[in-house]
């Protein structure tokens, strides 16, 4: 029973059916297109970030899984941390054009964004 949280079913009526069994919908996650249909926007950022300025990718669509591997490979290359998540990867410091070459030269298609 540990997928039983209470919280996710807080918007649940009651209901007075002994055999009733609450089912979550489940989002599915769309399956990761190849390099060569990707649309990734490179772009710098300091926005709300302390000053410190930090390199979004934009645009990636496919599993979180294979997001982080993609974040993970660039930040390796660039030295430096950073995150992925929601679609997006975030990597600490200013790396706009070796970024772009980085994924022209993996195969993707960029959009250096001003």
């Amino acid at each position: 029973m540990k997928d039983n949280n209470w919280k996710d079913r807080l918007s649940v009526v009651y209901s007075t059916n002994p055999d009733y069994q609450y089912q979550q919908k489940k989002e599915e996650e769309r399956a990761t297109l190849p390099p060569q249909k990707q649309n990734l926007i490179v772009a710098i950022e300091k926005k709300n970030r302390g000053g410190k300025t930090v390199t979004l990718v934009k645009g990636f669509i496919g599993t979180e899984d294979d997001l982080a591997e993609l974040g993970k490979k660039l930040k390796t290359k660039c030295g430096v941390g950073g995150s992925a998540k929601e679609g997006e990867i975030i990597i600490q410091g200013e790396f706009k054009t070796r970024i772009a070459d980085l994924l022209k030269e993996w195969g993707y298609r960029v959009k250096i964004s001003r």
